[in-house]
Parts: C-alpha cells; structure tokens; sequence
C-alpha cells in the first residue's frame, strides 16, 4: 500500500471538471485508488463521491493507491494532484 497526503491548492477544491479527470486518471490502473478527507474515504474512480468529499481549497486530502501496480499509481496520482489541485 502506497500513500500520500497533498493540500489542495485550487481555488475551488475538488469540483466536477477536476473530479472527473482524476476519476479517469484513477482508472488507468489496477489498484484500487482511494481519497480520504476527514476520516471519509470514497473510491477515486467514482465521481459523485469524490464531490461527495467537499474538498474545499486548503483542505488536506489523503490518497493511497493499493494493489499490483500501486507504486506507479501513487506516483502518478501525486503527479496529477501537483498539477490539477
């Protein structure tokens, strides 16, 4: 299992155009990906949950990736969260 934490940095948090492309980027692997705010964790993979989280700008989120590709998972979800949030 592979994790990392990353405070969001976008103005708006976690909305449904950058919701949507983390869902997509989520299903590029065979780990099950996982985002976790407040003691609430949802699949990476489904959208409305990941807006379920209301991740707001400054909020800090946890994301563990686990599974047999899990290492490129987590680095590229970091990757993502460093560009997009």
């Amino acid at each position: 299992m592979r994790s990392f934490k990353y405070t969001i940095t976008d103005e708006v948090g976690i909305h449904a155009r950058p919701a949507g492309l983390l869902a997509k980027k989520a299903k590029e692997f065979d780990s099950a990906i996982t985002v976790e705010k407040d003691g609430k964790s949802v699949n990476a993979t489904k959208l409305m949950m990941l807006m379920g989280l209301g991740v707001k700008c400054g909020d800090t989120v946890t994301v563990t990736a686990e599974g047999t590709d899990e290492e490129a998972a987590a680095a590229a979800m970091e990757q993502f969260f460093k560009e997009n949030l």
